[in-house]
């Protein structure tokens, strides 16, 4: 699983013209899952996750944690962090996941984050979203669950 992690004064889905989702401070993630995903690159993320300390404590250092601040998270789908650019000049997305299988996992991260506390909210899979930010810092990760 690859996540973009993004810290967020404030973040939307919206669908077909309807906002769907909507949090204030805390992380977008964009979670793509490829074919050779399992539980276990789920658990590394999440723990991950709720543990990395990005926001600011009172002297201004990066050292607290998504739960420290009581922060929310919206979690987005995107297939399309495996499309492969190496050849031509269209990406091939034949590392990402079926879509039932990535579902399936998607679903079951998200479920993980609230269990460890977090409000979660989603953008609706498969579908086309708009999602808005407003970027804090700005901060943005990239988390692979391949690189451990």
């Amino acid at each position: 699983m690859k996540v973009v992690l993004q810290r967020v004064k404030e973040a939307s889905v919206t669908v077909r013209g309807e906002k769907i989702s909507e949090i204030k401070k805390g992380f977008l993630l964009l979670v793509g899952v490829t074919h050779e995903d399992s539980d276990e690159d789920l658990n590394y993320l999440v723990n991950k996750i709720v543990h990395l300390r990005i926001f600011e404590d009172e002297n201004k250092k990066m050292n607290l944690s998504i739960k420290d601040v009581d922060g929310s998270i919206l979690s987005v789908s995107q297939f399309t962090l495996y499309g492969d650019t190496k050849k031509g000049r269209r990406p091939s997305f034949i590392k990402a996941a079926k879509p039932d299988e990535a579902e399936a996992l998607y679903d079951a991260f998200n479920k993980a984050l609230r269990t460890e506390g977090i409000v979660t909210e989603t953008g609706e899979f498969g579908a086309m979203m708009d999602v808005g930010l407003v970027n804090d810092g700005p901060v943005t990760l990239i988390i692979d669950s391949k690189d451990r």
